[in-house]
């Protein structure tokens, strides 16, 4: 694969998402606008884990943070302002993840993971245990948010576009984040922290500004997810998800902006092939087991993910080349 290959991809799969709605129906669209911003919330954990080495176990925090402040801020009678309530509600999960964060990266390793984990099981029962949230009930979005006459979110076409272009903005900018200074020095930082601190850099801003603008963009994706459903509840903060979006990154390929894409992807297509009872009949009541063997073969198999599927098979090719050419030597004498 070229240096060109990654981004001729990329375009390519934005340019298939822009078209898609020519192609499917009411069920597929939904689907997919569910799958982007499962997408956005993957590349903000991406920026963690794959550009500054930070597993973080409570991502999910921050989604649901951005999903609540979404619903608890608008009216009940009247659509709020997109212009205010999107920027409120990104902040809003930034915010918090700034608090976290000044904490937990006092640690590393696993004690760093469960101190995230810590934090994320906070707010869970924040909203689990309290009236703010509606308990386990959860609360409901009764009127979308709208810019004025020119973007009504109420429409599952706008919604669908403008979550499109929601994820397409977040890769952009991701992608020119971690080609910049900064970039670099998380990068230099998950290779090895202490040679960074020799050289004369504080690592700890870099990670806490990581973190942050991680918290805020995994606050966009849980805004756009209530949209989509207009509903929230606290499973939305549960380690489940904190533990489904690490398992989207890994199996797309940590390391790669495009990794977390296909993973997100490949993750929820997944989930829907097995729940399928057309295909698997009683069985899809049990699609947790099959999903969790998917997982454990891609894995072994893709120990660098499906983002280097295409270097894997290339690698496995030149080497069957190269074993078959003294073969065919001898075989000439």
């Amino acid at each position: 694969m070229t240096m060109r290959a990654p981004l001729v991809f990329v375009l390519a799969c934005f340019g298939a998402l822009a078209a898609l709605p020519l192609l499917t129906g009411s069920y597929g669209v939904d689907l997919v606008t569910k799958i982007m911003v499962y997408a956005i919330f993957a590349l903000s954990l991406e920026l963690l884990v794959g550009a500054a080495g930070l597993v973080c176990f409570g991502q999910a925090a921050f989604f649901g943070i951005g999903a609540y402040a979404a619903v608890l801020l608008s009216p009940a009678s009247e659509a709020a302002g997109l212009w205010w309530l999107l920027p409120v509600s990104i902040v809003a999960a930034a915010l918090y993840a700034l608090a976290v964060g000044a904490l937990s990266l006092r640690t590393k390793g696993v004690y760093f993971i469960m101190v995230t984990l810590a934090f994320a099981q906070m707010a869970y029962y924040v909203v689990h245990d309290t009236p703010l949230g509606g308990g386990t009930d959860g609360i409901y979005l009764y009127v979308k948010p709208a810019l004025g006459s020119l973007i009504d979110l109420d429409g599952a076409l706008t919604l669908y576009f403008f979550t499109l272009a929601s994820l397409a903005a977040t890769f952009v900018f991701l992608a020119v984040l971690l080609r910049s200074r900064f970039g670099r020095a998380l990068a230099g930082i998950r290779v090895n922290e202490q040679r960074m601190r020799a050289t004369g850099f504080s690592t700890y801003p870099y990670k806490l500004a990581a973190f942050t603008l991680s918290g805020g963009i995994a606050g966009l994706a849980g805004f756009l997810f209530a949209l989509k459903d207009g509903f929230v509840n606290p499973e939305l903060m549960s380690w489940h998800l904190s533990g489904a979006v690490l398992i989207m990154i890994i199996l797309g390929g940590i390391g790669h902006l495009r990794g977390a894409l296909i993973g997100a992807f490949a993750f929820a297509l997944l989930q829907e092939f097995f729940k399928s009872e057309a295909i698997f009949g009683a069985f899809a009541k049990h699609w947790h087991l099959g999903l969790g063997l998917a997982i454990i073969a891609c894995v072994a198999l893709l120990p660098r993910g499906l983002v280097g599927l295409p270097a894997q098979w290339r690698e496995r090719l030149v080497g069957r080349s190269r074993s078959a050419a003294p073969q065919e030597a001898l075989n000439e004498a």
